[in-house]
């Protein structure tokens, strides 16, 4: 690796007009996941939760892959799994930081659309899935590989497996550590869309999501996130709650008036 690849940031951050893109950073690595990742992808989400003005996130990886998983040579090497204090905070009571890869998106109020290419492996796949959208090129490879290595899938993987496939999927999925082709992880339900172009999908469903008000896309999100897996009367809960936030905000009363007549009338930032 070059000098210059050493010091390059592990995840960048780009906001074009309304849309952020966030790039993993590691390509002659396939973006292998280091340490340096971990941190920057945690420092990319909190600069992006202060931003009331994007309408959604973009999350890509350079270079031929989306991201190949854990580079656990890099991780041995950077003194991330070195001594046993590497390893208290897999025994916390709350996510670590190896479990906020993937779940971090969700404290997003926008929608994260992942574009997946090359190779979406192990910590790759559990941080697509961590996204609220999944477009894949049609030659991408997806597996939840840890069974290769003897591990089991613990960067919020189990959380999210559970929000697009059965259980006996799932099970399936991360006993074999089988590698799929995206039309096979699209019919799962593990990819959303396959397209040619991935990048440009994305950007054209970004777009159309911005059409909207961005308080009730930020209530859907939140919404689902609360309800999806919840109790009836917990879900109808957060119906009701999120409905009120939409009803007192100033960009419902915009959307109204655009479809009432009135196009012209721009969206407000963001108040949820």
């Amino acid at each position: 690796m070059s000098e210059a690849s050493k010091d390059a940031p592990r995840v960048t951050v780009t906001i074009e007009g309304d849309i952020a893109q966030v790039r993993l950073n590691r390509p002659e690595k396939h973006n292998g996941v280091d340490l340096a990742m971990l941190k920057g992808l945690k420092a990319a989400v909190k600069q992006l939760r202060g931003n009331r003005d994007i309408r959604a996130v973009i999350l890509q990886g350079e270079g031929p892959s989306f991201c190949a998983g854990i580079d656990v040579k890099a991780m041995f090497a950077g003194g991330a799994f070195s001594s046993i204090g590497a390893f208290l905070p897999l025994f916390k009571p709350w996510a670590n930081r190896y479990q906020n890869w993937g779940i971090q998106w969700r404290r997003l109020p926008v929608p994260v659309i992942a574009v997946i290419h090359g190779n979406c492996f192990g910590a790759g796949i559990q941080l697509a899935l961590g996204a609220d959208i999944r477009i894949a090129h049609p030659e991408a490879k997806l597996s939840v590989m840890e069974a290769k290595w003897g591990l089991i899938p613990d960067m919020s993987g189990m959380l999210t497996l559970r929000d697009h496939v059965p259980r006996d999927v799932a099970f399936e999925l991360t006993a074999t550590g089988r590698v799929l082709s995206a039309a096979d992880a699209k019919a799962l339900g593990l990819v959303t869309h396959v397209e040619a172009d991935p990048l440009a999908a994305a950007h054209k469903l970004a777009a159309e999501i911005a059409t909207r008000s961005p308080d009730a896309t930020a209530a859907a999100k939140h919404l689902f996130h609360a309800a999806w897996t919840a109790s009836d009367w917990r879900v109808l809960l957060a119906e009701r709650y999120w409905q009120f936030r939409c009803f007192i905000s100033r960009n419902q009363r915009i959307a109204s008036a655009r479809n009432m007549g009135q196009p012209e009338l721009a969206y407000k930032p963001r108040s949820i």
